[in-house]
């Protein structure tokens, strides 16, 4: 394949039969493509850069410099990955470790295009048949001709499946493991809370398998920071500048969706390696009552553990069940959750003076110097503002993840304690595991900025730990029956001012919150703790 039409700065010698392309000590290739007829290019060539036809048109900018330390090595400078809404200060990936195969890698930006390593001309074929099914899918609409929705979703599944690659299935044995893992920790779980077996099978997934089962949820966790990033500028322009920009703020909302998609996929492909269940990080994510624990990712978590794999298996399997008995019979929890990400959302903002500002002292010529362009974005005047509303929608997720996340320690502890020697151990494996930036925090760091507190997750264990031995384990599982009989942030910090009034007889708060659930469900709740579970 020759070389496209092409400008060069520095020196460049490429050869069609030669897999890698040598560029000198400093090079910008700018290929350019503009098929209006078909005598632009021949149809093969046309192929090998995976044009649709006539009237496509691409531009690519491959800037590439020496490494001083390796005359050999030549590196790509890029953007990092971005979070929805988050200027390039922020940095989701500041607590745990990069895949160099994610397409996160600064060094290796065409990951993301199913590639690594070294680049060669030859790789700009799939670069521009990856370039053009975005295009194609940056204008995809749903039923009746409306929009497909704010992120491209279908963008995130391609890029998500080109960062995993090929993974063999779950053998049989392994499945029937986890299944018979699940079934032991369930045994078990009867006898430590009043909420009753919430799973209905118990499965192996491979990161595929992740990616496509909880895609769904994913789509209603981003879209409303999507919808809202995506909106929040238009609403702030003044009314004569929105008639003007009608259509390049459809243009950019087309963009924007395939941005987003982008983002997405690549951050789905690094969780999808590192999450050990379908609840690891405190969200119901895949589908009610199925029980999910990765293979793959237990095993690399189970390296220099000194454990027995049969426990380890059965200790996570004992956290999955426990999450699905309070995701499968609290109805509200997954709603609660869902809501304060979209008023987080609903409460995001731009300062439009700060942009105005901003405007009054841009120099136009400074749009041709990279280094310009970075600094004017790392000033974090393009980002939203944090707002109150937002501030106490955080809280608000926090404090619940936080419960979550402490019933399930209280109650696995109380389960296995007796049973599994190393449950205690294993238990402190996964706090440090998010301390240090486990898949948790990387998501809600990306997602809304929210950092994870340890000190917040100890907090909620302690307190669900002094009300079992207050009050009793049907007492503690019966304050799940309202959002409102829930502890907030305050009592976590003090939770002695709330277990009194559990156990000293002051119950105006409770029964205000039973009378308001009777309102809202007359006939009386299908499940709860207690309930039967058929």
């Amino acid at each position: 394949m020759g070389p496209g039409p092409s400008d060069t700065n520095g020196t460049v010698t490429t050869a069609s039969n030669t897999p890698n392309t040598t560029i000198g000590t400093s090079a910008t290739i700018k290929v350019r493509m503009r098929l209006f007829t078909p005598n632009t290019l021949d149809g093969a060539r046309c192929r090998s850069f995976g044009c649709k036809g006539p009237g496509t048109r691409f531009s690519y900018k491959l800037t590439r410099r020496r490494a001083p330390s390796d005359p050999t090595v030549s590196t790509v400078g890029v953007m990092a990955d971005l979070p929805f809404g988050f200027s390039p200060g922020e940095d989701p990936d500041k607590h745990g470790k990069k895949d160099p195969d994610s397409g996160s890698n600064p060094s290796d930006p065409f990951a993301a295009f199913g590639m690594s390593g070294d680049f060669g001309m030859g790789d700009l074929g799939q670069i521009f048949t990856q370039l053009g099914q975005m295009f194609s899918s940056a204008g995809t609409v749903g039923p009746g001709g409306t929009a497909s929705g704010p992120v491209n979703y279908e963008l995130a599944r391609r890029v998500a499946s080109n960062s995993i690659g090929f993974v063999a299935p779950v053998p049989d044995t392994t499945n029937s493991a986890i299944a018979d893992a699940v079934h032991l920790a369930e045994t078990w779980l009867n006898g430590a809370t009043a909420l009753p077996a919430g799973t209905a099978k118990a499965v192996g997934w491979t990161p595929a398998d992740w990616v496509d089962n909880t895609l769904q949820t994913w789509k209603r966790l981003c879209d409303p920071m999507a919808q809202q990033i995506s909106t929040v500028w238009a609403s702030s322009l003044p009314e004569e500048a929105k008639s003007m920009a009608g259509p390049l703020m459809q243009m950019m909302s087309q963009m924007g969706g395939m941005a987003f998609g982008s983002q997405l996929g690549q951050a789905l492909g690094r969780l999808s390696r590192e999450v050990l269940t379908s609840t690891d990080i405190g969200l119901p994510l895949g589908p009610k009552g199925i029980a999910a624990i990765m293979p793959d990712a237990v095993e690399s978590f189970t390296t220099g553990l000194e454990r027995p794999r049969s426990e380890i298996l059965t200790f996570l399997a004992a956290r999955e069940a426990a999450h699905h008995r309070l995701f499968s019979h609290v109805p509200w929890l997954s709603s609660q959750l869902l809501g304060a990400v979209e008023a987080y959302a609903m409460g995001m903002q731009i300062d439009m003076s700060g942009i105005e500002e901003l405007a009054r002292d841009f120099n136009p010529a400074s749009l041709s110097d990279p280094a310009a362009i970075e600094n004017l974005l790392g000033q974090g005047v393009f980002e939203p503002k944090a707002t109150p509303a937002q501030t106490q929608a955080l809280e608000r997720l926090e404090t619940l993840l936080a419960l979550i996340e402490g019933w399930v320690q209280v109650v696995v502890a109380a389960a296995l304690g007796d049973r599994i020697p190393g449950a205690g151990a294993l238990g402190e494996t996964l706090r440090r595991r998010r301390a240090s930036g486990g898949p948790a925090e990387q998501t809600f760091a990306t997602l809304v900025g929210l950092e994870l507190r340890p000190r917040k997750m100890r907090e909620a264990a302690a307190f669900w730990e002094r009300l079992t031995q207050a009050a009793g384990v049907d007492t503690r599982d019966g304050i799940w029956q309202h959002p409102d009989l829930l502890p907030d942030a305050e009592d976590l910090d003090e939770p002695a001012g709330f277990i009194d009034r559990i156990i000293g007889g002051d119950t105006s708060g409770i029964d205000e919150a039973i009378a308001k659930l009777e309102r809202e469900n007359p006939e009386g709740p299908s499940d709860g703790p207690g309930s039967v579970d058929n």
